[in-house]
């Protein structure tokens, strides 16, 4: 087993290397990088956004007093006509633009094996502490939407396997197509408008991940407010999530229901309590329960984007989509370094899953 986790940590190296070059790549050829993005606020407000970018006085920029050296009228980015060529040089080397692509993707790299981000472009703190700060937010998210997910899933899928073809098994069934084929942001619009103040009912808050006073609340009231403001969010997402997994687990207990060791079990006279758990439970929950680590990365980082936005919650979903459109370079090559890096090892956790879950697998003698 050793020489195995071994070999995939290795195999990570190629795999998070390839994945960062290919993204940057892409973000590189985009149009509307981070130099064309102050350019453009300079345009706009001349005196804001150029105090911002060079930190110094306003009169330096100010319509009246700005250099008189000729327009850059044959600069490569679309915004600099009619600017100073030396204030677009500077906004470059601020940005670290003066310097080829090849020479900026390995001083990323090198930054990022000693896990130094660097600092947002346009928030003005380190990425660390912006994923630490929004952090909380996502993982109670992931985390509780995965833990409701695989109670209801499981449960629900062994017994439609059980009942296969009954009225029970039709209903459920129409239950898991809605709720497979219905977004789960439609369903987080829906509440809303049912339960926080909509066009109905205002039961549930529509902001925050906790009320402004929570630090003045009591322990057991703490508790209370935080689960209060993600009862929405996270029902939102259970609804739009449990559909797939408990399919799989209907399937899975299924197959091995059909198998022919059980069809022995039931004629060596066992009961179907004692076949159902004692035999195909262990077979079928492999991969359902080797999957939740995949799982738990899946509604961490994609799922609740839009549910994050709908509810007002400022988790590491809005934080990507905002770093993407405002072209925040280190903010998004951050955040991808680190939840790649999370997500392989995370995977190489759900292969360990199988043999914590059946020892009679070993992966010594497999070829990755």
């Amino acid at each position: 087993m050793s020489a195995y986790i071994l070999r995939r940590l290795l195999l990570m190296i190629p795999t998070l290397l390839g994945i960062m070059v290919v993204n940057f790549i892409i973000v590189q050829a985009a149009p509307g990088g981070p130099v064309e993005q102050v350019l453009a606020r300079i345009s706009g407000e001349a005196i804001e956004a150029t105090a911002r970018v060079g930190g110094g006085d306003s009169r330096e920029v100010s319509g009246a007093e700005r250099p008189t050296q000729s327009a850059d009228t044959t600069s490569k980015y679309r915004g600099a006509r009619g600017l100073d060529p030396e204030l677009v040089k500077e906004i470059e080397r601020q940005f670290g633009f003066d310097k080829p692509a090849h020479e900026r993707f390995l001083q990323m790299i090198g930054n990022y094996l000693v896990f130094d981000f660097g600092d947002s472009f346009f928030r003005d703190r380190s990425v660390v502490d912006l994923v630490l700060d929004k952090m909380p937010v996502s993982i109670s998210l992931g985390l509780w939407t995965t833990i409701l997910v695989y109670l209801i899933s499981i449960p629900l899928g062994i017994a439609k396997a059980v009942r296969d073809g009954s009225r029970f098994d039709v209903w459920t069934s129409a239950v898991v197509i809605v709720g497979y084929a219905i977004p789960g942001f439609l369903f987080a619009i829906m509440l809303v408008v049912l339960f926080a103040g909509g066009s109905f009912l205002d039961w549930f808050p529509l902001r925050g991940l906790v009320s402004e006073n929570w630090a003045d609340l009591s322990w057991p009231h703490r508790i209370a407010d935080y689960f209060w403001h993600l009862a929405l969010p996270i029902l939102a997402l259970v609804i739009g999530g449990f559909a797939g997994l408990t399919m799989l687990t209907k399937n899975s207990f299924l197959e091995e229901i059909n198998k022919q060791y059980v069809t022995t079990a039931r004629a060596k006279g066992c009961s179907e309590r004692h076949i159902l758990y004692r035999h195909v439970f262990r077979n079928a929950m492999l991969i359902v329960v080797a999957g939740f680590p995949g799982a738990f990365v899946s509604i961490l980082f994609t799922g609740a984007l839009l549910i994050e936005v709908i509810f007002s919650l400022d988790g590491l979903g809005l934080l990507g989509f905002e770093a993407a459109l405002n072209r925040d370079y280190p903010v998004m090559f951050g955040a991808l370094y680190f939840f790649t890096l999370l997500g392989l090892l995370l995977k190489l956790l759900g292969d360990l899953m199988y043999v914590i879950i059946d020892p009679r697998i070993d992966f010594e003698s497999r070829e990755v």
